[in-house]
């Protein structure tokens, strides 16, 4: 039997923009994990979702994530994607908030509408912090100088499922010109197992109702760059709330992404601490463009 597949295009303002994703339905669970990855690799998206039952099951819809690379425990825009094609193709967009049940636990996605634009809200699971790092560590990585990187605030990884290194830069242009250098990156990593993608923002932007402007590479993940990226941006949003990067341990910004690679995109984050407990929201619009079938 054929696997029913859909593409979308998410944290997309309109079509063809933002971050590709296809989601396969699998409910019968033929489909094995390395037939999984081989699909994921032949559509060569950032990442592949595969549904596998299609009624919710411990309180949610059990959800597989690829990258053409390797599986991966949570990412955001596939997060969102899927819930989307859920709402659409299964329930018929009779709940507000549906659950996902990943790898790396159970993420709640919620709908809402503002500007009579229909955004989709995944809650992210509670941050972890980990090492923080000096420019000089990254300045041989990102093929950028000591004055590129705002010192104000520290290099850390964190993870919200999925571990990232977010760095401040100072400018747009910096966050332009940055290339990362995978043999300095490699031997970076080698003595570290914290983090293996990067994410890089600053507080200039290319629209200026945005707020941050931000890149994000994962070589070691198979993607070199990401065009909208939920799950960094979710540590991200605890990033800046933990440092109040804004003045406030309270956040809500939009960031910009993908206009490096001519994929503009636009995330909604939301958060706040109330003794030490965040609350993450990570928000945008999904966008189907296309669906088929997988021919066996």
């Amino acid at each position: 039997m054929a696997h029913q597949f859909y593409i979308l295009d998410v944290f997309a303002e309109s079509k063809y923009a933002g971050n590709q994703l296809a989601v396969v339905l699998d409910f019968d669970r033929r489909l094995s994990a390395e037939q999984m990855q081989t699909i994921a690799l032949e559509m060569n998206y950032s990442e592949t979702t595969f549904i596998l039952s299609d009624q919710p099951a411990n309180g949610g819809y059990d959800v597989r994530i690829f990258t053409p690379a390797a599986e991966v425990p949570f990412a955001g825009h596939p997060t969102l994607g899927t819930a989307y094609v859920i709402q659409d193709k299964l329930e018929g967009w009779k709940n507000e908030t549906i659950t996902l049940n990943l790898k790396a636990g159970q993420i709640p996605v919620t709908r809402a509408t503002e500007d009579n634009k229909t955004i989709l809200w995944l809650k992210a699971l509670h941050p972890e912090f980990a090492d923080c790092f000096k420019p000089e560590d990254f300045t041989p990585i990102l093929n950028l100088s000591i004055d590129d990187f705002d010192s104000q605030f520290p290099i850390q990884a964190v993870s919200t499922g999925l571990p990232f290194f977010i760095i401040p830069l100072k400018t747009l242009d910096a966050v332009q010109r940055a290339k990362t250098n995978l043999d300095v990156f490699g031997q970076f990593l080698e003595t570290r197992d914290t983090a293996k993608a990067t994410l890089i923002f600053c507080p200039q932007t290319v629209d200026s109702g945005n707020h941050l402007h931000a890149r994000m590479f994962a070589d070691f993940y198979g993607v070199v760059e990401d065009p909208a990226t939920g799950s960094a941006n979710s540590c991200l949003a605890a990033y800046l709330a933990k440092h109040e990067y804004f003045g406030s341990s309270t956040i809500d910004v939009r960031v910009e992404q993908g206009y490096e690679i001519n994929r503009p995109s636009l995330l909604h984050l939301k958060a706040s601490i109330d003794d030490n407990q965040y609350d993450i929201l990570v928000g945008g619009r999904c966008i189907l463009t296309a669906e088929g079938k997988l021919l066996a």
